[in-house]
C-alpha cells in the first residue's frame, strides 16, 4: 500500500496499514515535519519527501490519498490511468473500526462547531469517544493505537470523495453552499454530489440529521433512496421538522422530547441555532441524558477562529473569524453583527460569487479592508458600494488599516471568504497572526 501525503491523515493511515499487515510506503512532494518522520521511523515505515518515486508508487495495489491532494495532480492522474484504487484515510480506518459507532458531520459551514459541540456533549456524558477527521487526531491512528466506542468525525468534501464502503451510523448534513469549486471543475453539482456521500451505505438502523430549510439538500433528497431514519431540523417549526426554535424555546421532538430556553444556549447567531439543533438531536439519538445535553449546550465555549472575540482596543471589538473561508460563512458572520463593522476580506479565491454578501456589506460595514496577494476581484465587487476600502498585502498592514478606520463602538471582523494559502500557511496561521497583532495594538 502507498500513502501519499505525510501529515496527520497520511501518517495515521500508514501506521494503521502497517499494523494490519500491509507493506507500506509513504511519499510526500513536500518536506515532512520532524515529528511525523519520527512516527514513521518508530513504526518501521519507509518514506520519501520532496518528490514521488513514480515507478514504486505505480506498483501499489491500493493508494491512500491525503485529502489536500487534488485529483489533477500528475501523480494522481497516473494512478487513475493505471486503475489503481484510491481511498481516503477515513475509508481505511472504517475497515478496522469494529463495532465503534461513527457520528459524521459535513456541510459547507458549521462543521467544526457542530463536531466540537457533539464531542463536548459525549465526553461530558462519560462516553468513550474520539474526535477525528478534519479536526482532532487522525481517525486511522486512533483506530490503530487508541480505539474508542464512539468517534465524532468532521468530514470535508475531499475526505468524502474517496470513501466507498465507510458507513456513518449518524450522518449530519448541515448545509450545502458553493465552496471549493476550484477542486470540482467549477461545477457546483460536482461539489453537491460529494457532500451527499455522507449518506452512502446507511441502513435503516442508522440516522440522518439534516437542515430542512436548505434548498439544495431538499432537492437532492428527492434523488436518493435514503434508508436511514430521517431527523430534519429547521429554525422555525414547520412540517416534517423534529427540531426547531419556537417561542423562545429550543425544541427536539424525537427520539425523546427535549426543550430548553433558547437564551440559555451558549452559541448565539442564527447559524449557531442550526449547529446546536444538530448536536442536540445526535446526542438524543445516542441516549445521552437530557440534563447533560442541557448543561453542555449552555456551557460550550465555542471554537477557535470561528467568531472568536479577541479583545477590545480603544472601544473597538476585534473578532477573529478566519475559519470563514467561503462567502456563505462570511454572510452568517455579518448577519450576526450588531455594530458598525470594518470587514477584512481576501485571500486565495476559490471561484467565489460575492453577490450574496453585498447587501449586508452595504448595510453593516463602515469600511472594507482587502487582504491578499491579488485583490482585483474584491475591488471589482466592492469598490462601487461607496464604502471606504483599503488595499493591504500583509496582516500587519491590514490590522494597521483597521485600527485607523474603526471608531469606538465598532467591530473589526476578519471573515475573509477565501482560503489563506496566498499569504499564510493555513487559516489557523492567519487567525493567530491577526490575534497577535491586535493584542499588540
Amino acid at each position: 500500500m502507498v500513502v501519499l501525503g505525510a501529515a496527520e491523515s497520511g501518517v495515521g493511515a500508514a501506521v494503521l496499514a502497517k499494523k494490519e499487515g500491509y507493506d507500506v510506503f509513504v511519499s510526500d512532494m513536500s518536506k515532512i515535519k520532524d515529528h511525523y518522520k519520527q512516527m514513521l521511523d518508530d513504526h518501521g515505515i519507509e518514506w520519501e519527501e520532496g518528490h514521488h518515486s513514480a515507478d514504486r508508487i505505480l506498483m501499489a495495489d491500493e493508494v491512500v490519498k491525503s485529502p489536500g491532494i487534488p485529483d489533477e495532480a500528475p501523480m494522481i492522474q497516473s494512478i487513475i490511468e493505471k486503475k489503481i484504487p484510491i481511498i481516503s484515510e477515513i475509508e481505511l480506518a472504517g475497515r478496522y473500526s469494529g463495532d465503534s459507532r461513527m457520528v459524521c458531520i459535513t456541510g459547507s459551514n458549521g462543521k467544526t462547531t457542530t463536531t466540537s459541540l457533539i464531542y463536548h456533549i459525549f465526553k461530558s456524558a462519560g462516553y468513550d469517544v474520539g474526535l477525528a477527521g478534519n479536526i482532532g487526531r487522525s481517525l486511522a491512528l486512533q483506530v490503530a493505537e487508541d480505539p474508542h466506542a464512539y468517534y465524532v468525525i468532521e468530514l470535508s468534501s475531499f475526505q468524502l470523495d474517496n470513501m466507498y464502503d465507510f458507513r456513518a451510523n449518524i450522518a449530519i448534513l448541515l448545509n450545502i453552499t458553493p465552496d471549493h469549486l476550484d477542486r470540482y471543475q467549477f461545477k457546483f453539482q460536482n461539489y453537491v454530489d460529494s457532500k451527499m456521500r455522507i449518506v452512502r451505505n446507511q441502513t435503516e438502523d442508522d440516522a440522518f440529521i439534516y437542515w430542512n430549510d436548505d434548498p439544495v439538500v431538499s432537492k437532492e433528497l428527492e434523488k436518493y433512496d435514503i434508508k436511514s431514519v430521517k431527523y430534519p431540523f429547521s429554525l422555525l417549526k414547520e412540517k416534517g421538522s423534529i427540531g426547531y426554535i419556537e417561542e423562545g424555546q429550543y425544541v427536539i421532538e424525537k427520539p425523546t422530547p427535549f426543550n430548553m430556553e433558547q437564551e440559555s444556549l451558549s452559541l448565539t447567531g442564527k447559524h449557531n441555532m442550526y449547529n446546536s439543533l444538530a448536536a442536540g438531536i445526535a446526542s438524543e439519538i445516542s441516549n445521552i441524558k437530557s440534563d447533560v445535553i442541557r448543561r453542555c449546550l449552555s456551557d460550550f465555549p465555542g471554537v477557535e477562529h470561528r467568531l472568536e472575540k479577541v479583545c477590545m482596543v480603544r472601544g473597538v471589538q476585534y473578532v477573529n473569524d478566519s475559519k470563514a473561508t467561503n462567502v456563505d460563512a462570511c454572510w452568517y458572520a455579518l448577519e450576526s453583527m450588531k455594530t458598525p463593522t470594518v470587514l477584512i476580506l481576501g485571500g486565495k479565491d476559490k471561484g467565489n460569487d460575492y453577490q450574496p454578501i453585498i447587501p449586508l456589506v452595504k448595510e453593516k460595514c463602515r469600511a472594507v479592508v482587502y487582504l491578499g496577494v491579488d485583490n482585483t476581484k474584491l475591488h471589482d465587487n466592492f469598490d462601487a458600494l461607496g464604502i471606504p476600502v483599503r488595499d493591504t498585502h500583509s496582516m500587519k498592514d491590514c490590522v494597521a488599516a483597521c485600527y485607523e478606520l474603526a471608531q469606538p463602538g465598532d467591530t473589526v471582523l476578519l471573515s475573509p471568504c477565501c482560503a489563506s494559502f496566498d499569504l499564510f500557511k493555513n487559516m489557523e496561521d492567519r487567525g493567530e497572526q491577526f490575534k497577535q497583532l491586535v493584542r499588540n495594538l
